[in-house]
């Protein structure tokens, strides 16, 4: 008689579910043996993560060290816009998975630092890669001159940056006047090639150009002014032309104060002379024969 095992399945079990199962999720896993990258689930169902926020944190933990990974970047990369790339960014800095710090170089140029971090408790330095080239013997450091009076002084107060002043704004809304601005903004390189904006630029500076209508500008004299003598070395349109609109803006146009009209001629029902009044009666005099007799 054969061994009988009662802790044995009756039968194989399968990885479809049956028709009866709850509806779900069924995983087809097959394991990765090449480009990979291991992601903690604690970032795949993070609760208070945007859904953006955990793909973005998963294509940065894929990179190699070194890769870019700027707003302007990662923009060009998706077809995600800036603004949502970069409050992506702020939700993995909030919650500790990134960490974005701006340094100096030694010729003067800022840059952009940032830290990933896979496990965002652990908070950990990342390892420095080893050097290729040997370490040179260190030479004993001379001492340290004294200081001279000219060297103990405070250093300078940094000068404080000039706020920029913001874009002119219309007084009303006028559909018709922004709807021309656009336009004019949009055919800005037909008169001059070099001045060719971007969909938010135009977005962005329509505005302040209807403004200009507003103030009693014509759309050729706005054309005129912002293509007016462009510098040789223009990197930036549309900083050029925010400058402009903004310092070139003209005053407004001065209202005229309406005179008064006065009231029409009327004919006295009394003695048919004529008096000014708005509706028609007795003059002034009749009236007051009127109150006498009364």
């Amino acid at each position: 008689m054969a061994l009988q095992h009662p802790s044995a399945p009756s039968r194989a079990t399968s990885a479809v579910p049956s028709p009866t199962a709850r509806s779900g999720v069924v995983h087809v896993n097959i394991r990765h043996t090449t480009r990979y990258t291991v992601v903690g689930n604690h970032l795949a169902q993070h609760r208070e993560l945007s859904l953006l926020a955990i793909g973005l944190a998963v294509h940065i933990q894929s990179l190699p060290v070194g890769a870019l990974v700027g707003i302007k970047f990662l923009s060009a990369r998706f077809p995600e816009s800036e603004h949502r790339i970069a409050g992506a960014l702020r939700e993995l800095e909030a919650h500790g998975y990134l960490e974005r710090t701006r340094e100096r170089l030694p010729g003067g140029k800022v840059v952009t630092r940032t830290v990933s971090y896979n496990q965002p408790g652990s908070m950990a330095t990342p390892t420095p890669r080893p050097s290729l080239t040997p370490e040179r013997p260190q030479r004993p450091t001379p001492a340290a001159p004294k200081p001279t009076p000219e060297a103990t002084r405070p250093p300078a107060p940094a000068p404080t940056p000039v706020p920029r002043e913001p874009l002119p704004e219309p007084h009303t809304l006028d559909p018709e006047n922004h709807r021309t601005a656009a336009a004019l903004l949009a055919e800005l390189h037909r008169h001059a090639p070099r001045l060719l904006l971007a969909e938010r630029d135009v977005r962005h500076l329509a505005p302040a150009a209807a403004a200009w209508l507003e103030r009693g500008a014509t759309p050729d004299a706005v054309r005129r002014t912002l293509t007016a003598r462009l510098p040789d070395d223009l990197k930036h349109p549309a900083g050029l032309l925010a400058h402009r609109l903004t310092a070139l803006l003209p005053p407004p146009v001065p209202t005229t104060p309406v005179a008064a009209r006065p009231d029409p001629l009327q004919t006295c029902e009394g003695c048919d002379r004529a008096f000014r009044a708005p509706e028609p009666g007795r003059c002034r005099d009749c009236r007051s024969d009127q109150r006498d007799a009364a």
